[in-house]
């Protein structure tokens, strides 16, 4: 279905990843899109293949990136009526080994930009009686991470604040979604500093299939989706298990 002329849907982290698939199945569909990322050209190329969508070059982990971008988007007048809150980044290692003010921006890209644009958006959204809010969580955020103890805290709190949310816009005609895949073909692990695993390249999905699984779930309005069987089992399963094996087990695995 088409978007009225002024109606676009926010795609962050858009530069590459599910990013960019996201913005390559929308694009599909009819919607118009604003890219944010911080590679300017890998944007611009995107945007030119795609043809439907501009570019807008922001680092969403700096103070105040959020409030610009809506500036630029409302300068543009245009108005979110599809939220695809994509942007984050991990880090692998040791707590105290990792660099601490790396870990303070994973903090405020994974979950302060997530809360400040789903803020942004929500208004116009409930006035209108709809709108979609996609956040992307992981299956890290069903357990403890040792050796990623920041990030999978952060997707835990990504995952917390998007079903407390989807409970209470849903009888507004607002959906929100947590998208929790596990392994994904992305450059996540290169960035994270992965040192590689067999086990886990052979269980990736391919980030078509998890933003098709995603989109899915976001038109259905469904709180939780978890693409992959697998995955399905690892992240509810662990509910049976004593959260102290849960943890040894996240610690033992090598990435």
């Amino acid at each position: 279905m088409e978007t009225d002329v002024n109606d676009i849907t926010l795609i962050t982290g858009a530069s590459a990843g599910l990013g960019a698939d996201f913005a390559r199945q929308l694009s599909k569909r009819g919607h118009r899109l604003v890219l944010a990322a911080r590679r300017l050209e890998r944007l611009e190329a995107l945007a030119a293949e795609l043809g439907n969508a501009r570019a807008v070059a922001i680092d969403l982990g700096e103070p105040g990136a959020a409030q610009r971008l809506m500036a630029d988007i409302a300068a543009n007048g245009e108005e979110v009526t599809c939220l695809i809150n994509n942007a984050g980044f991990g880090l692998w290692g040791r707590f105290v080994t990792l660099d601490g003010r790396r870990q303070r921006q994973m903090i405020d890209l994974n979950c302060g930009a997530l809360v400040e644009l789903s803020h942004a958006v929500l208004p116009a959204m409930l006035k209108r009686g709809e709108g979609a809010i996609l956040n992307v969580a992981s299956t890290a955020a069903f357990q403890a991470g040792p050796g990623m103890a920041t990030y999978f805290a952060t997707k835990a709190f990504v995952l917390s604040f998007s079903e407390a949310l989807h409970e209470e816009v849903a009888k507004a005609g607002v959906r929100v979604t947590a998208l929790c895949p596990g392994p994904t073909r992305t450059e996540f692990g290169a960035v994270a500093g992965f040192k590689g695993n067999g086990a886990f390249d052979k269980m990736s999905a391919t980030p078509a299939d998890v933003v098709a699984a995603g989109l899915k779930a976001l038109e259905s309005n469904r709180a939780v989706a978890i693409p992959g069987v697998i995955n399905k089992l690892g992240a509810q399963g662990q509910r049976f298990l004593p959260r102290a094996l849960v943890r040894k087990v996240t610690a033992a695995i090598k990435y």
